[in-house]
């Protein structure tokens, strides 16, 4: 292991530098020390410098487990305090000083080296990591890069594949570096065809120069032991789109002043022109008709209807031609500097009124503007290109945009901090007004290319019910400002600014989806269901029968809403959920973190945890290598054990002693089940670990249709209705246009799943369901008298379905089953239950005022 020190001028600088290059890999395993400033002044201000001693003391502190030490410096400086460091040291490991970009080459070391890659090599990837910048910028490389030849070939027994990049980013810094890390243990090179360069994987500088964008095919070859399993990992993340979608980015170009995917700017427009308004941009799309159902990713559940509002385009590009004169070149720098004060000053007085994380949003957009090395480099453009300064802040963030782009993941989120810094700094400069969220007195869905953290901070206090983006991503503002309001988001929803303004959608941030000019009956039980009902913990029928109603959870977090809305226990935890964003299979430790954040949030109470279910919608790298053509039909849930026993059996062990720790209600449950040899095998090994509670999910008609046999060697069935509808009746789930058909009042899914409650009731064993279908008031009485004992839902839906319960006796649930069993189609099933349910609360009413007292 080499081991890396980083000298910086600035702490602040040094350890968001590391916070990058740590973004970059997995699990971290990389030994970093950072060695920056030179302490604090009598006011406890940070002092910019460096210091030789503290140098000396991170590169002994290293030698300890290291094989070598390479050392990266920011500033000339720096350079003096490393070199008396290696004469003040007391350790002999070897060090190396490298002459590298301070941030590039980070990031480039931290991955080089977590690879496993020879300090020559580590500083050698340090020392190119400017080469992918160079290239997109097109300057030409003066030499090729140390230690990497320009193309070796592949090995003559190599192993070769052709995959095809599908995120919309291309190969970037962090595909580059899980792609070095999913290599380790072969000989990987990657080839841009037909034509193009060729790349060690273990070279994240090379990799970046192939300049792989979306849609391009690469060539992956690997040689050495484990070749074929190592191009498997690597292949699979191609497929995957590197966890970040693989959805094309909107056709149309962008407006003016709209940067790009890659940070391009759109096109240009004279400084101090309007730029398009929301209806002229919205003219360039593609118009989005009535009964269309847009799909993007949901970050924030809920379902609300309301009028569209297109937030405002960013301000036009300043015109590059203008030159401004030597005499008035620091008039303009005086400029970016007020303007950076304004800009500051109206954000600190927003922050003032904000709470939660607007406030910790807002205030970090006020440090940006105010960055001194933002607000620097502006001015230096000025001084030296005598550009003005309102263009001079255009091409400055432009450069920091493409920066955090390339990085990737959560950092290329963050571009959209520095175009909201940049309208607000030319809109001062020009005096002109700064687009952003409307105010209207009436409630709205807001409609985004990307929201800026400004903005959505701005929503907190607002009319704005909901959020659609096209860009973004689970951990961007949009995202968190959602979240924290309790407003529905489904960002990544392409082509969505070509919805006309004041059109209603109907945005569902629980399924992801977005359906333009909903008609009158989906809007009213959108409203309906908008509606907060508290829920008092215990769910029961009108005459007194329990009915469990339990939470769905994907991790500690959830875990903690679901106790606050009154959970009873947890119905469903989805393990996957806690390794989404993971290459490697997480160890047993990390697992056991994991599991026991949701167990300790529910002491004393039941927790059914559902064993990893990758596969299909939910791929993980190192649970699913293989692309499939089929992947709903293919190895998924249960299935992975067939390739990789061990994961389950890690998993299973993890569980117990997380169960162990804690004084949860552990139970365990299989997911993809479709035979009984299946479930015992399933049952022995989770007894095997120490799990004595087992069950199985119900997902395959297979699975319905044997239930009985299957409660003969397991404790509990668990129904999932979303993949029984999708099973039954063969229609992807994820495609909109069959969405009628994944419907759980489908007369086939309501009599599978009667039989599933009739196996139950024959054992005597519980019969849960953890499917969407759990969550419908007008279902939950149906399900009931079908044979269902708990329901698990998303902990908004548990006030609606307990007063839904309460309602209704048993034997009127069993009425409503008993309707909808002979009913022909769904929509008929809604009728009958319907119907049922009415006649027994009449006949109640009845009852009760016959048996009332006579005067």
């Amino acid at each position: 292991m080499i081991g890396i020190v980083a000298v910086s001028h600035s702490a602040r600088l040094g350890e968001a530098a590391l916070e990058l290059a740590l973004q970059m890999v997995q699990g971290g395993g990389v030994r970093v020390r950072v060695a920056a400033g030179a302490g604090a002044d009598a006011d406890g201000t940070p002092i910019l410098g460096t210091d030789a001693v503290a140098v000396a003391a991170a590169i002994d502190e290293l030698a300890a487990d290291c094989d070598g030490v390479l050392v990266l410096m920011d500033l000339g400086s720096a350079v003096l305090s490393a070199e008396l460091a290696l004469e003040l040291r007391l350790s002999d490991v070897p060090v190396r000083l490298a002459p590298a970009p301070f941030v590039e080459g980070l990031l480039a070391a931290v991955v080089s080296a977590t690879a496993g890659g020879s300090l020559d090599l580590v500083a050698a990837e340090a020392s190119a990591a400017l080469g992918a910048k160079t290239g997109q910028l097109g300057v030409p490389e003066a030499e090729s890069t140390p230690g990497e030849a320009v193309s070796t070939g592949r090995h003559p027994d190599a192993v070769t594949r052709v995959v095809v990049v599908r995120n919309p980013l291309g190969i970037h810094a962090r595909p580059a570096a899980l792609i070095a890390e999913a290599s380790v243990g072969a000989d990987v090179r990657l080839r841009r065809l037909p034509d193009g360069p060729d790349a060690s994987a273990a070279s994240l500088s090379r990799m970046l120069i192939l300049g792989a964008a979306q849609g391009d095919e690469v060539e992956l070859s690997a040689s050495g032991a484990g070749s074929e399993a190592v191009l498997a990992r690597v292949a699979a993340l191609f497929d995957d789109g590197f966890g970040e979608g693989t959805a094309s980015p909107p056709a149309p170009a962008a407006s003016a002043g709209q940067a790009g995917p890659a940070g391009q700017a759109g096109p240009t427009a004279a400084a101090g022109v309007p730029a398009p308004n929301a209806a002229e941009r919205a003219s360039e799309v593609a118009p989005v008709l009535a009964g269309t159902v847009l799909r993007g990713r949901g970050v924030s559940g809920g379902r609300v209807a309301a009028p569209v509002v297109l937030l405002g385009p960013p301000v036009g590009e300043p015109d590059p031609d203008v030159v401004v004169a030597a005499a008035d070149r620091e008039r303009e720098v005086s400029a970016i500097e007020w303007a950076s004060v304004a800009v500051a000053d109206q954000l600190r007085g927003r922050t003032a009124r904000a709470t939660g994380q607007a406030r910790a949003i807002l205030d970090a957009s006020r440090l940006l503007a105010s960055d001194p090395e933002l607000v620097g480099d502006a001015s230096l453009r000025v001084r030296t290109k005598g550009l003005s300064a309102a263009r001079a802040v255009w091409e400055t963030a432009v450069a920091h945009e493409k920066g955090l782009t390339a990085l990737g993941g959560r950092m290329a989120e963050r571009a959209a901090d520095i175009r909201d810094i940049r309208d607000r700094l030319i809109a001062e400069i020009l005096e002109i007004d700064v687009p952003g969220v409307p105010d209207r007195d009436e409630p709205f869905a807001l409609v985004a290319v990307d929201l800026a953290p400004a903005d959505a901070a701005a929503l907190d206090g607002g009319n704005c019910v909901a959020l659609v983006t096209e860009r973004g991503g689970p951990t961007s503002h949009t995202a968190i400002i959602a979240r924290s309001l309790g407003i529905p988001a489904v960002v990544g929803v392409a082509g969505a600014t070509g919805i006309v303004p004041g059109v209603t959608a109907l945005v569902d941030g629980d399924r992801g989806t977005v359906e333009i000019a909903p008609d009158a009956a989906t809007v009213a039980a959108a409203e309906a269901a908008a509606v907060a009902v508290p829920f008092r913990g215990e769910g029961m029928l009108a005459d007194g029968r329990r009915i469990a109603l339990l939470a769905n959870v994907g991790g500690a977090a959830d875990a903690v809403t679901a106790v606050a809305s009154g959970a009873e226990g947890v119905g469903l935890f989805r393990t996957e959920f806690c390794f989404l964003d993971r290459v490697d299979a997480p160890s047993i430790d990390e697992q056991v973190a994991a599991y026991r954040g949701v167990f300790a949030a529910f002491r004393g109470r039941r927790v059914v945890v559902r064993t990893l279910d990758a596969g299909s919608d939910k791929p993980l790298p190192f649970a699913n290598a293989d692309a499939e053509d089929n992947p709903a039909l293919g190895i998924r849930g249960l299935r992975i054990s067939r390739r990789s026993p061990a994961l389950l059996d890690e998993q299973l062990h993890a569980l117990a002693r997380a169960a162990e720790a804690e004084s949860a209600v552990v139970e365990v449950m299989a997911p993809m089940v479709a035979t009984v040899e299946e479930a015992r095998a399933f049952a022995e090994s989770a007894r095997a670990a120490g799990l004595m509670t087992v069950g199985i999910m119900v997902e395959t008609p297979s699975a319905a249709l044997l239930a009985s046999e299957m409660l003969e060697v397991v404790d509990f069935v668990s129904i999932g209705t979303n993949d029984l509808a999708q099973y039954a009746l063969a229609a992807d789930r994820l495609l909109a246009e069959l969405g009628e058909l994944n419907d759980p009042w489908q007369p086939a899914v309501l009599r599978l799943i009667g039989a599933v409650g009739e196996a139950g009731r024959r054992w005597d064993l519980p019969v849960g369901v953890c499917g969407e279908a759990a969550a419908d008031p007008a279902l939950a009485p149906v399900l009931v008298g079908l044979g269902v004992t708990s329901l698990s839902m998303t902990p908004r839906a548990l006030g609606r379905v307990a007063a839904a319960l309460a309602a209704v006796t048993e034997a009127q649930c069993v009425a409503a089953a008993k309707a909808v069993l002979t009913a022909a189609t769904a929509a008929d099933t809604r009728a009958a239950a319907s119907e049922a349910l009415a006649a027994g609360t009449a006949a109640g009413t009845a009852a009760g005022t016959d048996d009332g007292p006579v005067a």
